[in-house]
């Protein structure tokens, strides 16, 4: 397959573009490369796949010298003329959209930001995927969209009209603005809402990293509502079995939504109606060709118990820092998974403790 990925510059697409790589697909990376954090860690990863600092220039194509089918472009979502372009040149067969503004906090301090990437740039993405008769747009959604609800574990099924940041608020406006895609156009999308990914090459402003650098070098650790917070801490490898599984198994309209649009039938049998709508494929209930799915490990860790982890690791305990909750928070994250495990053999298998020491051997790796 040709598979355009947003954002290979960022954490998770620099491990699913190395992913697909590996079992030969032909990859087209973009990123903007912006500074919301260290831009040298962002080249480091582009450096890692073969890609050049010649990356650094905007819309030159770079080829990359470890991997003969994967070439990079900086690039900004926001940009739709060269968006459209690209996409017209190239006939990409899946587009997996993870490009975003990240970040909870920051968004109270630069919520434009959130708003020309997330809502402008993700409206250029499903246009030029419209235009271009994209098989399947997979994109990044987030747990962030389930608010500080109270129901756990937290399920695809939850009603989510209450997101608490600016950054959630996003990703809701994404899911409505891929299913309204979905049933005019018939594009096959998939969402999937993030829980707390760690690994390897992870984002500095995350709490993993942070934790890490201040324990090494003996500062205190912020620790946020008094520590009394759980995460659904899912380790990247296990986040990009699962993407690469969805990649593959695009969700397809009903067989009675395209039964009535190639028959022409204005009013189909009300039981046939009822029986699509209590078991449809995956989709929406109307038929059309849209999933959302959790990724993430199903398993919530206590905040002090990942702090815990992460001091036997580095062998040094942290001095920490007691501090009351954040605003944009929530105080708990628990991926109900079923539907990507029923319909994808999708099984998180890797422990904290293995996840941890595989993140803080690489930590040191390249930090100290």
């Amino acid at each position: 397959m040709k598979i355009l990925i947003t954002g290979t510059a960022g954490f998770i697409g620099y491990h699913l573009a190395k992913k697909l790589l590996q079992r030969r697909d032909t990859v087209m990376g973009i990123d903007n490369i912006n500074d919301y954090y260290d831009v040298e860690l962002k080249y480091t990863r582009l450096a890692e796949s073969g890609i050049s600092r010649k990356a650094e220039q905007w819309h030159s194509r770079q080829q990359s010298t470890k991997y003969p089918n994967y070439s990079f472009i900086r690039m900004n979502l926001e940009d739709r003329e060269e968006l459209n372009q690209l996409f017209e040149k190239e006939k990409f067969d899946v587009v997996c959209n993870l490009a975003a503004q990240a970040g909870v906090r920051y968004s109270i301090e630069n919520p434009h930001a959130y708003i020309n990437s997330n809502i402008v740039g993700f409206m250029n993405i499903l246009e030029a995927c419209r235009n271009s008769n994209i098989k399947h747009l997979v994109y990044a959604s987030s747990s962030s969209v389930y608010g500080n609800s109270d129901k756990m574990p937290l399920s695809v099924n939850d009603v989510v009209d209450n997101p608490i940041s600016l950054y959630a608020a996003t990703k809701k406006s994404n899911e409505l603005m891929a299913h309204t895609y979905s049933h005019l156009f018939n594009i096959q999308t998939t969402g999937l809402r993030f829980f707390t990914v760690y690994g390897p090459w992870g984002r500095p402003d995350m709490a993993p990293i942070l934790f890490a650098n201040s324990i090494l070098k003996g500062n205190p650790i912020k620790v946020f509502n008094n520590g009394i917070l759980e995460r659904d801490f899912t380790y990247i490898d296990d986040i990009i079995e699962g993407i690469t599984r969805v990649i593959d198994n695009p969700p397809k309209q009903s067989d009675l939504v395209a039964r009535v649009s190639e028959e022409g039938t204005a009013c189909p049998d009300k039981s046939e109606t009822d029986a699509a709508q209590s078991s449809p494929p995956r989709g929406d209930k109307r038929g059309a060709p849209y999933s959302i799915y959790n990724i993430g490990n199903g398993n919530p860790v206590k905040l002090m118990d990942f702090i815990e982890t992460i001091e036997d690791a580095i062998g040094k305990k942290a001095e920490k820092q007691m501090l009351p909750m954040q605003p944009g928070d929530v105080h708990k994250t628990f991926a109900d998974v079923s539907e990507l495990k029923d319909e994808f053999n999708y099984s998180p298998n890797t422990t904290l403790k293995e996840g941890i020491e595989a993140f803080i051997n690489w930590y040191k790796s390249y930090y100290c």
